[in-house]
């Protein structure tokens, strides 16, 4: 790698750690813990922290291992397509600024360091934070990692957003409140959605290479064109789950903030349509699914912050 190509790269570890991809921790860790306080008037700054931090490890410790085990597979050495830094991994392998073996176990140490965080909120919290954990660790690890392989069974999507979005949610609802809120699963099903769609988006630029070396996720068994309409179809799915929560499960009414970002959203799917088997084109879509996700599960959280707000004044 040439020194002018170095040196406009982020620091080494934020690359490593694909740090940026943290906001898919954050929303909803925000979502639940808002929700927590505006339902019970629980809030601990300490423990948010605690279930924040332990969510970043367990996402830092899957980007890593699945760096490693994408190498051992072969997809990232065959990937032509990708679109940093949104698809193809960290790079980092390929290029030799890292040994294989240093990602694995350093990203094995992260879900180690998630592990003792989860014990300790499941001691002093509530049993449930265990059992969440050793699903979200699972899922982290096996998503790449033989003889599972999540990613290939065509699962890899929805599991991503069932602990990305209703299961961290629910964790950190349950670390504030040490019970399990049904609300905190159903408010977070749009974030669930849509980080789902943020891996899905970024599995087109790589779908030519995983399905060369047999990972069949859902964009590769579906082709690009059908899963640019079926992107749509959940992007709309998101919408209407807000909606619905609202109407018929006793989400807040102030979630509907949540809406604003549908044009954003319009936008996102006119880019898949037109674009989706041309890679460099179809980085904007990638850039504004991560942008959705993000706006949307902040307005969300923000919709909790209201009614806590709206409960203290009534």
């Amino acid at each position: 790698m040439d020194a002018p190509a170095q040196a406009k790269m982020p620091p080494l570890w934020v690359v490593k750690l694909r740090a940026p991809f943290f906001t898919a921790d954050l929303v909803p860790v925000l979502l639940g813990t808002a929700l927590a306080w505006a339902r019970t008037g629980a809030f601990n700054l300490w423990y948010f922290l605690l279930t924040l931090f332990g969510a970043i490890f367990i996402n830092a410790g899957t980007n890593m291992t699945n760096d490693y085990f994408d190498h051992v597979w072969g997809s990232d050495e065959v990937n032509t397509e990708f679109a940093n830094p949104f698809t193809g991994g960290s790079r980092l392998i390929q290029m030799g600024l890292v040994k294989p073996k240093e990602m694995l176990w350093q990203g094995i140490a992260f879900f180690v360091a998630a592990s003792l965080i989860g014990l300790f909120l499941a001691f002093t919290r509530s049993w449930t934070v265990l059992w969440l954990g050793i699903v979200g660790v699972f899922c982290g690890y096996f998503y790449t990692a033989p003889p599972v392989r999540l990613s290939r069974t065509g699962l890899g999507e929805l599991l991503v957003g069932l602990c990305l979005g209703p299961l961290t949610a629910a964790g950190a609802y349950v670390v504030q409140t040490r019970s399990l809120g049904w609300e905190s699963l159903i408010a977070s099903i749009p974030v669930g959605l849509l980080i789902a769609l943020v891996l899905w988006i970024n599995e087109f630029q790589d779908a030519p290479a995983d399905a060369q070396v047999g990972k069949r996720h859902l964009v590769v068994r579906l082709g690009r064109r059908r899963a640019a309409t079926v992107y749509g179809v959940l992007l709309g799915l998101t919408y209407l789950s807000i909606v619905a929560g609202v109407l018929l499960a006793g989400v807040t009414p102030f979630a509907l903030i949540g809406l604003l970002t549908a044009p954003l959203a319009v936008k996102a799917y006119r880019i898949a349509r037109e674009h989706y088997d041309h890679p460099r084109e179809l980085t904007p879509a990638n850039a504004l699914t991560i942008r959705i996700h993000l706006l949307t599960g902040l307005l969300l959280a923000l919709g909790y912050v209201a009614q806590g707000i709206v409960n203290l004044l009534v």
